[in-house]
C-alpha cells in the first residue's frame, strides 16, 4: 500500500516587497506618531480611520493604469464582480469619505489619517509594497490660509519629532506657476497634454538628473549610464529656453541675493533691497521686508516671487500662482515662519498631475553616507500640495482640498541617522522564580510593580536553569532582574541586578571599579518598588 506524501510545509519568510517590525521599531514609530498626532489635534485637525480596502472606482486615477485594476494596486474581484483593492494612499480615501459624508461633515474639514498603504510595485532595496503614511488636509477650503497652516504645521511637527531648525526646510512653489511658464513657452491647451506630462516629469528629477539631464528630456530624449533611452518631449530650443528659466530658477535667486548682499546697506534696512528690486521690471518698491532678521535670507521670498513674476510675463494663471505664494509668505511670516523654516523654492514640482496651485516639500538638509561611504544631503520626508479637483470626481461639483503626507519610514529613517530616535527601548523589568511553588510571591512582586507605573513581567518558561532566566532578561534588554529564593524570603528582602551597569562593567571594569559600583544590590521587600524606581533613574 502506497504511503501517502507528507504535506510541504509553509516557508516560514515574508513574502517579497513586505517586512516585520519587532518591538523597538514598533515603539520608535508610535512614539513619532503621537507626537505628531499632537500637533495635527492643536491645530483643530479631527483623526480619521478609513478601511484599507477601497473600489478600484474610488481609486481612479491614482492607479497607473485603471483599464488593468491589477496594475499598481493589490486588487480582487468580490463576489459581485466589482473590482476592490487595498488602498494605494491616504488621500484617494479621504476624496470618497468627502463625497460619502458631505452633509454630515463640517466644512471646511480637517483630518489627519495614519496608517499603512499597499502598492503592487517592483520591490527593491528599502523600497516596499507596504509602507505608513501619515497625511493631513484639509477638504473646503479655497483659501491659500490653509496652504499656509498646513506648512506651518508640517513645521512644527518635524521639530516636535526631533528635526531641529537649520536641519529642514519646507520649501513651498504653486503648480499655476509653471502653467504660467508653459504658456509662455506655447505649451498650453488639451493638444498639449503629453508634452506637459513629460515636462512635469523631467522637471521633477533635477535633484538626480541635473540641469543637462533634465534639458535632454525636455528636449529629443536621453540615454542613461545603461544605455536605455528616454523619448523626451521633443520640445525646440526657444521652448526649451524658456522652461529652463524655471529649472534653474532658485540660481538666478541665489545669484541676485548675491548681489544684494554687496549693496551699500542692504543689510541694514529695507532700502537696499528696494532699490534692488527697482532695477527688475515687475517689483513691488516700497513693500516692507517679510521678517524682521536683517539678513540676506529674510529677503528670499521676496526676490524669488519678482523672478518669477518676470518669467511667467504676462500669463494670467501663472501671476495668479505668484500673488498666491506671496500671500502665503506673507501669512507665515505673520505666525513667525520666516525663510529660515518655510521658503518659497520654485524647484518644487511634484511629479503627480493632479495637483492644482501650491506644492510643499519637506526636506533634511544635513548630510549622511549612502551605501557607497558618499556624503549626501538626505533629503526629501514629506511633500504635498492643493487638489481642487479630486473631490469632484465623485459629485461632479468642485471641492478645494490641499495636504501633506510625511512618509514614516523614511522620517524614522532620518531620526535614527541623528541619533534622535525614540530612547525609550529598554524591555521590562524580569522578576525571576527561583522556586515554582512560589509563583503568586512573583505575582505579586510584579503586579506591585505594574501599578506603580513600572513595565514588568514575570519569567514564565522552564525556570529549571536560573542563568537562563538572565539570558531571557538580556535579550529582552531588560534593565533590572528580580532575585528572590527561598533564603531572601525567610530575610524577607529581594536582590536587584542592574543588567545594564553589570554589564557595562563587565566589559571594561576593573576590580576596584567593580567593587565601588556594584551591579547587584539587596533590598527589604517593601522597598522593592522604590528601589526598582530609583535603579531605573525615575
Amino acid at each position: 500500500m502506497a504511503k501517502d506524501k507528507p504535506t510541504p510545509r509553509p516557508r516560514a519568510e515574508t513574502p517579497k516587497g513586505f517586512r516585520d517590525y519587532f518591538g523597538a521599531e514598533v515603539t520608535a514609530r508610535k512614539a513619532m506618531l503621537d507626537k505628531i498626532a499632537e500637533v495635527y489635534h492643536r491645530y483643530g485637525f479631527d483623526p480619521l480611520e478609513t478601511s484599507a480596502v477601497e473600489t478600484v472606482e474610488a481609486l481612479g486615477k491614482f492607479l497607473p493604469d485603471v483599464d488593468r485594476p491589477n496594475e499598481g494596486v493589490f486588487g480582487w474581484q468580490d463576489e459581485d464582480a466589482d473590482w476592490l483593492a487595498l488602498r494605494y494612499d491616504l488621500t484617494a480615501p479621504l476624496a470618497r469619505v468627502a463625497a460619502q459624508y458631505r452633509n454630515e461633515l463640517p466644512s471646511p474639514y480637517r483630518r489627519y489619517a495614519m496608517g499603512p498603504v499597499w502598492r503592487n510595485e517592483k520591490a527593491g532595496p528599502g523600497r516596499f509594497r507596504q509602507f505608513y503614511q501619515c497625511d493631513a488636509d484639509t477638504v473646503g477650503s479655497a483659501s491659500v490660509a490653509a496652504d499656509a497652516e498646513i506648512c506651518a504645521m508640517l513645521s512644527d511637527a518635524l521639530e516636535i519629532v526631533g528635526i531641529p531648525r537649520g536641519d529642514y526646510v519646507v520649501k513651498v512653489n504653486n503648480r499655476k506657476v509653471l502653467n504660467g511658464v508653459m504658456e509662455v513657452a506655447g505649451l498650453a491647451g488639451d493638444d498639449k497634454e503629453a508634452e506637459r506630462g513629460i515636462v512635469l516629469r523631467a522637471i521633477d528629477k533635477i535633484d538626480r538628473l541635473g540641469d543637462a539631464g533634465v534639458r535632454a528630456l525636455l528636449g529629443a530624449g536621453r540615454k542613461d549610464e545603461s544605455g536605455d533611452f528616454t523619448k523626451g518631449a521633443g520640445l525646440s530650443d526657444s521652448q526649451i529656453a524658456i522652461l529652463m528659466q524655471f529649472v534653474t530658477a532658485s540660481k538666478h535667486i541665489e545669484r541676485r541675493l548675491e548681489d544684494i548682499s554687496k549693496l551699500p546697506g542692504a543689510l541694514d534696512s529695507a532700502t537696499g533691497v528696494n532699490a534692488y528690486l527697482a532695477s527688475f521690471q515687475g517689483s513691488a518698491v516700497g513693500r516692507e521686508v517679510l521678517g524682521g532678521d536683517a539678513s540676506v535670507n529674510v529677503f528670499w521670498n521676496r526676490v524669488a516671487t519678482q523672478y518669477l513674476r518676470e518669467i511667467v510675463g504676462e500669463s494670467a494663471v501663472g501671476r495668479e500662482g505668484v500673488e498666491e505664494l506671496e500671500s502665503i509668505a506673507a501669512l507665515l511670516s505673520a505666525q513667525g515662519y520666516g525663510p529660515d523654516r518655510i521658503v518659497i523654492d520654485p524647484s518644487v514640482v511634484r511629479g503627480l498631475g493632479y495637483y492644482t496651485g501650491p506644492v510643499y516639500e519637506a526636506e533634511l538638509t544635513f548630510e549622511i553616507l549612502d551605501e557607497k561611504g558618499r556624503k549626501r544631503s538626505f533629503g526629501s520626508v514629506a511633500g504635498g500640495g492643493r487638489y481642487d479637483d479630486l473631490v469632484k470626481r465623485f459629485t461632479g461639483q468642485a471641492v478645494p482640498a490641499t495636504g501633506v503626507s510625511i512618509g514614516v519610514d523614511r522620517l524614522l529613517a532620518a531620526l535614527a541617522a541623528k541619533g534622535r530616535g525614540a530612547s525609550d527601548t529598554a524591555g521590562p523589568v524580569v522578576v525571576t522564580v527561583m522556586d515554582r511553588d512560589r509563583m503568586a510571591d512573583y505575582m505579586a512582586m510584579v503586579g506591585e510593580l505594574r501599578q506603580a507605573g513600572i513595565r514588568a513581567e514575570v519569567y514564565l518558561g522552564n525556570p529549571k536553569q536560573f542563568g537562563n532566566q538572565l539570558k531571557y532578561a538580556d535579550k529582552r534588554q531588560s534593565p533590572i532582574a528580580v532575585i528572590q529564593g527561598g533564603n531572601e524570603a525567610e530575610k524577607g528582602v529581594v536582590i536587584l541586578k542592574d543588567l545594564i551597569l553589570g554589564a557595562k562593567i563587565a566589559q571594561s571594569a576593573t576590580l576596584e571599579e567593580w567593587k565601588d559600583q556594584p551591579a547587584q544590590v539587596e533590598v527589604p521587600r517593601g522597598d522593592l518598588v522604590a528601589a526598582v524606581r530609583k535603579m531605573l533613574g525615575q
